[in-house]
């Protein structure tokens, strides 16, 4: 991955082309290699290079033959080889071996069309000199960012919103945006939380042609209707599986720079780090371990390190390291979030580029891909559930689910089923599946002040997710509707980004991703459902496809999601460690009006009395802190 900023004037009178000197400073960490730039009356176009393919010649921004169509883009096209193959056929021309050049020779020979030829994950920007068009694009499921803006007569883009400042100046924050975050953990693209600020959606593609400004979706995870799965066996599901994942494991291994993997213990890290081995050889893994045993997983990862014999790395994280990292985490994040979870991240990047490691495989994906969630098996139970509401007996499977929890093992039954209770018989509600988490984070804008809830009024996130639905949805069968929400919302908004690749890119690491291959994703929504939540079984198929390859306590263990410590990790004898103790004052610096302060002051006594809180505290806790930092940080205040 890289860095990418821009300016397009697309009226007389544009912004000054020597501001991207400004821009491309605050994306060092995402191109350290080089940097470079293109520039014409009406674009410049501005690159930082984290060189990973063709280490030599492989500078951006490139061109074609002519140099009529220039592009700069972060990513990386995986199947170039076979593209410049069949591009050569045609008559096309290369002068280095980067994969990003066959962007400009795909343009050329397809036109718009070029983007369903690639198979890879990016962000870039081509300028067509000839048609004085400015093409900007997404890849499928978003997991190189590109935000934008227009000032005056001119369009500013880049691949992170620090990069946009010289030129946009100091923002504000987007209160709308900011009720998303606090539903859904995140913004509905092309919203952020900062006002005038705009991303491109997953699998968007925007065309500027002078006054004329256009944007399709060229792709979208989409499913048959239920019932019309045409795959349905388990022995049809475990072969795909097993060729189509295989495939794109060894497609993302292509690098002129070391890949090694990041080895979590779980399913789907031992999946894919075994399919690595089989490909590469001998290989660099890479984990988080916690001094909380509640957190740690390291005998897991130990146990498929020695099976694999990999040279396994470990960082272990204590409270402090989270509780001294987060401010960094959070500017690296650009938008406040609910949970820890990205500190931890944050620095197993660094221990992996500290050991000269570049680009790591990593198994998000495969929880929306193949049913691996718990939030599916909640809503199956449910759906169970409302045909005979009044059951005493058809709730308590809602007890099997989280056996990882002591929060959630300490509620009584009657709070546990009273919570899931609420909404139950709303079964055609589009997000019937993510209601009583979306209702529960919601839950903690209480904590807004009486100024941002009357600016609010009677705003519903719910409402807009609604309009971004397809025509279809209704069609497909209540997993797959789940999955859908799932992809669309948490992985494109919060795992990619403020988990995944924001932290990877931190310092200069790229993650590749192969169950987030096209192809796996396709396949994937031809299974039937059966197949991969089968009964309260998640990624059934997906476990029966790899039985025999890995460790048997890999199978049999609990399943238990990536986590790490929240409020336990700010909090020291009762008091907000000296790091983020500015950011929690109830006036002063960073107080920014947000929040109520009385709420904020109980919330933060409850804080420090307590070793272990709940679901709203501690999103409560973590989302006003980090959204703090992030005013600060961008908005001055």
């Amino acid at each position: 991955m890289c860095g990418i900023a821009g300016v397009y004037h697309y009226r007389a009178g544009g912004i000054d082309p020597a501001a991207i000197s400004g821009m491309l400073p605050f994306m060092s960490h995402r191109g350290p290699d080089e940097s470079g730039t293109y520039r014409d009356e009406e674009v410049v176009l501005g690159h930082t290079r984290l060189a990973i393919i063709d280490l030599t010649s492989g500078s951006q921004p490139m061109s074609n033959a002519d140099r009529t169509i220039w592009v700069c883009a972060n990513g990386e096209i995986f199947n170039y080889i076979e593209l410049k193959k069949k591009l050569s056929a045609q008559g096309h021309t290369f002068s280095t071996t980067c994969d990003i050049e066959v962007i400009p020779h795909l343009y050329e020979e397809y036109g718009l069309d070029f983007l369903g030829h690639m198979n890879g994950q990016f962000a870039f920007a081509l300028w067509d000199t000839r048609q004085h068009r400015l093409v900007l694009a997404r890849d499928r499921f978003g997991i190189a960012p590109l935000f934008y803006a227009y000032r005056g007569a001119s369009l500013v883009f880049a691949s992170t919103v620090k990069s946009l400042m010289p030129i946009v100046g100091s923002l504000s924050m987007d209160l709308e945006g900011l009720a998303q975050v606090f539903t859904f953990w995140n913004t509905l693209a092309p919203r952020t939380v900062f006002r005038g600020i705009r991303q491109l959606r997953p699998g968007e593609c925007m065309v500027h042609d002078r006054d004329e400004i256009r944007s399709f979706t060229y792709w979208d995870l989409s499913f048959p209707c239920d019932g019309e799965h045409d795959i349905s066996t388990e022995a049809n599901a475990i072969e795909q599986i097993r060729t189509t994942l295989d495939e794109a494991t060894a497609i993302r291994l292509r690098s002129d720079v070391p890949v090694g993997a990041y080895l979590s213990g779980g399913l789907d890290s031992s999946i894919l780090t075994t399919l690595v081995k089989r490909h590469a050889g001998h290989m660099e893994t890479f984990s988080v371990s916690f001094e909380d045993p509640a957190y740690d997983e390291a005998p897991f990862q130990h146990a498929m390190g020695e099976m694999l014999g990999t040279t396994h790395r470990v960082r272990k994280v204590s409270y402090t390291d989270i509780g001294n990292a987060f401010i960094d985490v959070a500017g690296h994040c650009e938008t406040p979030v609910l949970r820890s979870a990205p500190a931890p991240m944050f620095m197993l990047s660094e221990l992996t580029h500290s050991h000269g490691i570049k680009v790591v495989l990593t198994g998000e994906g495969a929880d929306e891909m193949f049913g691996g969630y718990d939030i599916f098996k909640e809503a199956k139970i449910r759906r169970f559930w409302s045909k005979n509401p009044s059951s005493s007996l058809r709730p308590l499977l809602l007890f099997a689910l989280y056996p990882y929890s002591p929060v959630q093992m300490k509620r009584s039954r009657q709070l546990l089923v009273s919570f899931y209770k609420k909404d139950l018989l709303d079964t055609d509600h589009f997000g019937y599946s993510h209601l009583p988490t979306w209702r529960n984070t919601a839950s903690i804008m209480h904590y807004f002040s009486d100024e941002v809830k009357h600016a609010l009024h009677d705003y519903d996130p719910m409402e807009e997710l609604a309009a971004f639905m397809p025509a279809e949805f209704s069609t497909w069968h209540p997993l797959n509707q789940a999955q859908y929400l799932e992809t669309k919302l948490l992985l494109a908004g919060y795992l990619l980004s403020s988990q995944g690749e924001r932290m990877t890119m931190a310092h200069s690491v790229e993650g590749r991703y192969p169950f987030l291959d096209h192809a796996v994703a396709e396949l994937s929504a031809r299974i039937d459902p059966r197949l991969k939540l089968k009964g309260l079984s998640e990624k059934y198929v997906l476990k029966k496809a790899y039985e025999h390859e890995l460790p048997r306590e890999i199978f049999s263990r609990t399943k238990r999601p990536y986590g790490a410590p929240n409020t336990e990790a700010f909090f020291a004898q009762g008091r907000p460690r000296d790091s983020i103790r500015d950011y929690l004052a109830c006036d002063g610096p960073g107080s920014t009006g947000l929040f109520d302060t009385a709420a904020l002051q109980k919330l933060l006594d409850k804080c420090g009395r307590s070793g272990t809180l709940g679901f709203r505290d501690n999103s409560a806790f973590m989302g006003i802190l980090s959204t703090r930092i992030i005013a600060r940080l961008f908005c001055g205040d």
